[in-house]
């Protein structure tokens, strides 16, 4: 036969639900732009495009332009839109009725926008389970890309990976394409040669294969250094050209001319799986390392390709387990679908349920529920985001109840309690939630509280992140690689946004939540409170506590006592938290009891604010008086107070903590080092504020403290001059 080779380009654009609106137009003009400015001339060119919901709505409102020249590429079938989750989930953590309706209503705004007829979906993340093939099927798509990987692991040799193969569950039938990891590593990182090889391999060998890649677009001209390399160096027109060069035996087709045009190589079941590095990252720490340890020692072993298809790491719900933080959004989000659909069976109101639902959809995007070579979970900003939709979808489901007297409708004062396994741990959490807040307790980890929603602005306050090994740290520690004069993959590149990062590293024994209590030794150093390096000197941070709730016509309380030691001496701790219908007033009674009458003990009760970020004049710490004491992102050690103010002009809200019995103030930034496409960097998580006290008991072996914290809202601020001018002095 004549050797020929079909080439399935296809790419993949995306940007998070919560990015900056600069980022998503930096990405325009570095990457989709000119991808297709160079493009549109090449006429006997066709592809397959995914852009995601959350960039295609964009693009649509802010450069309808780029659609229209869509459509025209469309007609001329030269562009092939295929379709997915319209805000780009991973799917295996989605319930079943939301990974058809993300499917179903992504491909009717592409019909409806685009005029595209939606045959084949990207797979986000390449995050593949066996079931999603029926779900995939239900919502009516005919196939889907994934990793060469993949099916390696599944046991299909090299030689087999000639097409496209039949996939099955519960009778529903998939196609499913092995995108080429090999091409996802020379386009465009190698010379155009380099791939123009590969396909003609291929080409003699297997006549009328199939090759599919299937890879990120913004590794044209949005990751670094790729915008030189790519159009102003011009590797991507040379790639056309020497595409339309060799177009006697290499054609680029799109995935729906290569279901047209050839029949599956044959059936197979893929084990649950993603790409390789998405593997490795989902592995604990520890065991992430020592797998890259062994397989690097291995790679030259003489059989280390043989061996190379059957080994692969963990698994992406482990992600879950890997990062507290990603499990607080995903029962939160399981949360929020379970009540949108006990709503749409009592009937509620459809309008405001679409609505509801839009916001749930919005909230599941998959960025900041894992890591890896993004900044994903690690990056603030895209979990507050996750966290305002939930909020915002789940107060339009409560109003929605209202005329079914199952809710609350907008404005009413109401308090209420619950007490439920929210979170899937075959434990009790306790939500109290009234018409400003809700919160949500763990009694048995430490009785804190570890989501604070604040419902007139949709912000979780709790949206914080514990400062935890990575398996990237050693490369921290081994400091930054030189560049070099070839563009490199993100995965190869080790660059230092900020100086110093080495010294930055630091990690947390617990997470950072709020109403955590410790004991220090009475001289503990604050700088290595902290570093989270401090003696821990009690028991109570983390394990159990009794629980109640009582219940009253206008407010409700939760009461949490734990029998428990600090030095070995038996401590009871009883913490009570009042939430009053109408208040914007969090009200906090501790009681220690049974305590040495012959020593002080030091106490300190830790809370964090999430979102509140460092480094502006319109966020601030202030003192009970109104004096700025200097940005979010300074380290302040005050003693004998009775209070502090936190602000944030810009989110609209001031948080200001009282106390009944003075006692010190410790307050710090929480920054964890980070891996992003750009390099790694020195992110800001949350502000630790730490009122403590050196307890000494009454007669009867007690004392006591009360905490009021209050938050008021509103709209975006700016700072007034006079805060302005005292940051500058403080």
């Amino acid at each position: 036969m004549t050797p020929s080779v079909n080439l399935c380009l296809v790419l993949h654009n995306h940007q998070p639900i919560g990015n900056f609106d600069g980022v998503f137009e930096q990405a325009y003009q570095d990457s989709y732009l000119p991808f297709l400015d160079v493009f549109e001339p090449f006429e006997s060119l066709a592809i397959s495009l995914h852009t995601s919901g959350p960039l295609m709505m964009w693009m649509a409102q802010r450069h309808p332009e780029y659609l229209d020249r869509l459509r025209l590429l469309i007609d001329a079938g030269r562009v092939e839109i295929i379709g997915g989750p319209q805000y780009e989930p991973i799917m295996t953590m989605l319930p079943r009725r939301d990974r058809i309706g993300q499917i179903r209503s992504y491909s009717a705004w592409l019909q409806r926008n685009l005029g595209a007829n939606v045959i084949g979906m990207w797979t986000p993340e390449r995050v593949w389970e066996s079931n999603m093939a029926s779900d995939m099927a239900a919502a009516g798509i005919g196939y889907t890309v994934l990793d060469d990987f993949h099916f390696r692991a599944a046991g299909i040799t090299d030689q087999q990976l000639t097409g496209y193969f039949l996939t099955e569950d519960e009778g529903a039938t998939l196609r499913v394409f092995p995108g080429s990891e090999r091409l996802r590593y020379t386009i465009p990182f190698a010379p155009v040669q380099e791939t123009i090889d590969h396909c003609w391999q291929f080409a003699q060998s297997y006549p009328g294969a199939v090759l599919t890649f299937g890879d990120d677009g913004e590794k044209f001209g949005t990751w670094p250094d790729t915008k030189d390399h790519v159009y102003r160096n011009g590797w991507l027109r040379s790639f056309f050209e020497a595409l339309i060069a060799n177009a006697g035996w290499l054609n680029t087709i799109t995935l729906a001319e290569a279901v047209r045009r050839t029949p599956p190589v044959g059936k197979v079941y893929l084990p649950d799986c993603s790409y390789r590095e998405m593997t490795e990252w989902s592995l604990p720490t520890p065991r992430q390392e020592a797998f890259d340890d062994v397989t690097h020692a291995v790679e030259k072993h003489p059989r280390w390709d043989d061996l190379r298809p059957f080994v692969r790491g963990g698994f992406w719900r482990n992600f879950r387990v890997k990062y507290a933080e990603a499990d607080e959004m995903y029962a939160r989000m399981i949360y929020v679908s379970r009540r949108l659909h006990t709503a749409e069976m009592a009937g509620a109101d459809s309008g405001e349920l679409a609505e509801a639902r839009d916001h749930l959809y919005r909230g599941q995007c998959n960025c900041p529920y894992w890591h890896g070579a993004f900044g994903g979970i690690y990056l603030p900003h895209l979990r507050n985001a996750i966290f305002h939709h939930l909020i915002r979808a789940d107060t339009l489901i409560q109003r929605s109840l209202a005329p079914l007297g199952k809710g609350h409708a907008a404005g009413a004062p109401f308090v209420e309690a619950a007490a439920d396994d929210f979170n899937f741990d075959l434990l009790q959490e306790v939500r109290l939630a009234n018409d400003h807040f809700t919160l949500w307790f763990a009694p048995g980890h430490g009785g804190r509280l570890y989501q604070w929603d604040l419902t007139h602005i949709a912000h979780n306050l709790l949206a914080s992140m514990q400062r935890r090994p990575e398996a990237y740290h050693r490369k921290v520690l081994a400091g930054p690689s030189a560049a070099g004069d070839s563009v490199a993959s993100i995965h190869d590149r080790v660059v230092f946004k900020q100086a110093g990062l080495d010294q930055r590293l630091c990690y947390d024994r617990f997470p950072r939540k709020t109403l955590m209590d410790h004991f220090y030794d009475d001289q503990v150093d604050f700088d290595t409170v902290a570093d989270g390096t401090a003696m821990e000197r009690g028991d109570f941070v983390d394990l159990p506590f009794d629980a109640k709730i009582r219940r009253a016509s206008d407010r409700v309380q939760l009461q949490m006592r734990r029998d428990g030691n600090a030095w070995g001496l038996p401590i009871t701790i009883t913490k009570a938290i009042t939430l009053v219908a109408g208040s914007d007033e969090v009200s906090v009674t501790y009681l220690l009891e049974n305590l040495p009458k012959d020593r002080s003990l030091h106490f300190a009760v830790e809370l964090n604010f999430a979102g509140m970020p460092s480094g502006a004049d319109d966020r601030f710490f202030s003192s009970p008086d109104g004096q700025v004491l200097g940005q979010l992102g300074k380290r302040l050690n005050i003693a004998d107070t009775d209070g502090l103010g936190l602000t944030d002009q810009w989110l609209g809200l001031d948080v200001s903590l009282d106390f009944n019995q003075p006692g010190g103030i410790w307050a710090f930034p929480v920054e964890t080092v980070s891996q992003s496409e750009a390099g790694f960097e020195l992110v800001h998580q949350s502000v630790c504020v730490m009122p403590h006290w050196n307890v000494r008991a009454d007669k009867a072996g007690r004392w006591t403290v009360q905490l009021a914290i209050r938050t008021a809202t509103a709209q975006h601020k700016h700072v007034d001059a006079s805060a302005k001018q005292q940051l500058q002095t403080a």
